[in-house]
């Protein structure tokens, strides 16, 4: 029987592992747990005047390889000025070495954590790749999610490419925080918890949209 193609698996990359923004190895070298706190960032709220706005993250990057759902949503928490714990995250999402199975164990998350029950909802991209239709309710949806001081989860899967050229490799899936847009939301910011190296960069609208095809994410 065919599943709903949003409940997709966070990390399913059994023999996958993250190098420098690709994927290569046995998964379980993903990420090892740290000895000390998870790397931790500041950026501080911006507001630009042409079509452009960027959230404060109080960046931390994932204590290991499956955890990029709970630190997905602690990062896009953060710029409410929430700091949730992750493990604590985890346990409600149901996050286990398989990852984080769906938006939608996500979404409940954001919602308690923001107070509200209906701050966030889920959208899929059910399709392969996304069209022009779901490309535009993809920015419209990271735009007011962000001009309400909320960052954008979304599930994604695959490679992708920023603005500076440099590739993203997720084959197996990844949760990622989408804090800032820039043009009108032709171009978006990610905080990306794999890798503190990489925390934040710029991709296209196009490109994300592409990136959580058959997946989704969770705006406002």
């Amino acid at each position: 029987m065919r599943t709903d193609l949003i409940r997709k698996t966070a990390l399913t990359a059994a023999g996958l592992a993250f190098t420098g923004g690709a994927i290569a190895g046995p998964v379980t070298t993903a990420f090892a747990a740290p000895t000390t706190k998870p790397t931790s960032q500041t950026q501080t709220d911006r507001k630009g005047g042409h079509g452009e706005r960027e959230l404060g993250v109080r960046y931390e990057a994932q204590p290991n390889f499956y955890y990029c759902g709970p630190a997905a949503t602690r990062n896009a928490l953060s710029v409410q000025g929430k700091n949730i714990n992750v493990d604590a995250m985890a346990k409600e999402m149901g996050t286990t070495e398989a990852g984080t199975n769906s938006i939608n164990d996500i979404t409940p998350v954001l919602n308690k954590e923001t107070g509200k029950n209906d701050a966030y909802h889920s959208v899929e991209i059910s399709s392969p790749d996304a069209d022009a239709k779901q490309t535009d309710t993809l920015r419209a949806d990271i735009v007011r999610t962000i001009d309400n001081g909320r960052a954008v989860v979304a599930n994604i899967a695959g490679t992708s490419t920023d603005t500076d050229g440099n590739t993203h490799s997720y084959e197996g899936g990844h949760y990622i925080s989408v804090v800032g847009y820039h043009d009108n939301g032709n171009t978006v910011t990610i905080a990306d918890s794999a890798d503190p190296n990489t925390a934040a960069y710029q991709i296209s609208v196009e490109h994300l949209a592409d990136w959580i095809a058959t997946r989704g994410y969770a705006t406002s």
